[in-house]
């Protein structure tokens, strides 16, 4: 009989914590989490510089929680890119953010690595910058893409890898 109760105790304690879908990164100060918040231009909640559609994608996009505290939203899933390609088609909508609220004393951001427009929809991974660079550049390793952007090289050729120019690394031995 105990170890029934065990088992009913060890279903119940891990259907609780599969509440979220986001992996974590080991980062200091993370915490996975999903968060109610309506995405929403910085610079017009900030200082009300607001274009129409959150600025089209040029501006950076952030999430206003239900309690009135505003998250950057930093990254999506793709490495070393940011979530607005994620977020814009949500530009004034409330969205379900599943990611990791990284809470720093000097800033805090969240990572967001899954969507979802109510409680009761699936989570959706936010991948939408690897689908649209794909269609405008083909198909990449997702984890190394920027190698081979375009934008990427021609900046690296005009500035050089450090984004100083004729500064170069030192030869390998």
């Amino acid at each position: 009989m105990w170890k029934q109760s065990v088992l009913v105790c060890a279903a119940v304690a891990m259907a609780a914590g599969a509440a979220h879908a986001a992996d974590s990164w080991g980062l200091a100060n993370e915490t996975v989490t999903e968060i109610e918040a309506t995405v929403v231009d910085i610079a017009c909640v900030l200082n009300k510089d607001c274009p129409p559609n959150c600025g089209d994608g040029k501006r950076q996009l952030g999430l206003l929680t239900t309690d009135g505290k505003l998250r950057l939203a930093a990254k999506g899933q793709s490495v070393f890119a940011g979530a607005v390609r994620e977020l814009l088609p949500h530009c004034g909508k409330v969205v379900f953010a599943d990611g990791l609220l990284i809470q720093d004393p000097a800033l805090t951001i969240f990572m967001v690595q899954n969507l979802r427009l109510t409680k009761a929809d699936k989570l959706q991974p936010a991948t939408a910058f690897d689908t649209d660079w794909a269609k405008q550049n083909g198909k990449a390793n997702a984890s190394d893409w920027f190698r081979a952007d375009p934008r990427v090289k021609k900046v690296i050729e005009e500035d050089g890898v450090f984004g100083i120019k004729g500064l170069k690394p030192a030869p390998t031995p």
